[in-house]
């Protein structure tokens, strides 16, 4: 049964790939019944639609969603216990300091500014849509770059026409990954940006232009995570473009018959 596994396992691979190509990759770029390749409906063709309906209120992208999800306010730090019961408290947070991760709140007893400044809930929820996307797209790719690299023929003399188109085709892949990775990280820049600008506020909260500063932060990225969107769309447009227009040679880069992914 073993000398079978491989052969099992590159039929998975390219049939995962055809599915990716011929259906996946352009139902996030047509909606299912303006193009005869996709015939399927399911959470694939959901970009498409959410791209559409960003330019509707109910949308949580829409532009209106910036003002009113901005709080510029500072809090007073979360109220601690009375005294008789702060030493039991200090004594099982040592105790739990090196297996407990996820606290909502840091240590804030030798904060200097120990106020607290809640994060936007709203942009919270745009961006965990916006990092599915992207691991979606990436995984994706994974899936037809392995088929690619298994259908690579040996490395020989002559006849290197269409491994070159492979290659090619391989390092566009490669740039619509890198695309999700950086769209992906900049979830995390945003938090690290915005910290900043909080920070300012929490030490001068008599400074309006701080909090306008914030306001006009959150409101950059709720554009930012529309373009994003299109962005993404578009990345999907070239890579099944590229793969459409190469398929014959993807296929067989040698122009014989013996690959699969009929």
């Amino acid at each position: 049964m073993r000398p079978k596994e491989p052969q099992d396992f590159r039929k998975a691979v390219d049939a995962d790939a055809e599915e990716v190509i011929f259906r996946t990759f352009p139902s996030k770029i047509f909606p299912c019944s303006l193009h005869p390749l996709v015939n399927t409906v399911g959470s694939f063709s959901e970009l498409q639609k959410l791209i559409k309906s960003t330019s509707l209120p109910s949308s949580p992208f829409h532009q209106s969603h910036a003002a009113e999800s901005t709080d510029s306010a500072v809090y007073p730090p979360p109220s601690s216990s009375n005294s008789t019961t702060e030493p039991d408290k200090k004594k099982r947070k040592r105790e739990n300091d090196e297996t407990n991760v996820n606290h909502a709140f840091n240590d804030i007893q030798h904060a200097r500014f120990p106020n607290l400044f809640h994060a936007n809930k709203h942009l919270l929820s745009v961006h965990e849509t916006l990092k599915k996307e992207c691991e979606q797209l990436i995984e994706l790719t994974d899936k037809v770059k392995l088929w690619i690299n298994l259908t690579m023929p040996k490395i020989e003399d002559g006849d290197n026409f269409g491994v070159q188109i492979q290659e090619e085709v391989l390092s566009e892949l490669h740039r619509s990954q890198e695309s999700g990775y950086n769209i992906r990280d900049s979830v995390r820049q945003n938090h690290l940006n915005r910290a900043k600008i909080c920070s300012k506020i929490i030490k001068y909260p008599h400074l309006e232009d701080y909090a306008f500063a914030l306001k006009e932060h959150d409101d950059k990225q709720l554009y930012i995570a529309r373009q994003n969107l299109s962005d993404l769309r578009n990345v999907y447009a070239v890579i099944a473009d590229i793969l459409h227009k190469n398929i014959s040679k993807l296929r067989s880069p040698k122009g014989n018959n013996g690959v699969s992914l009929y």
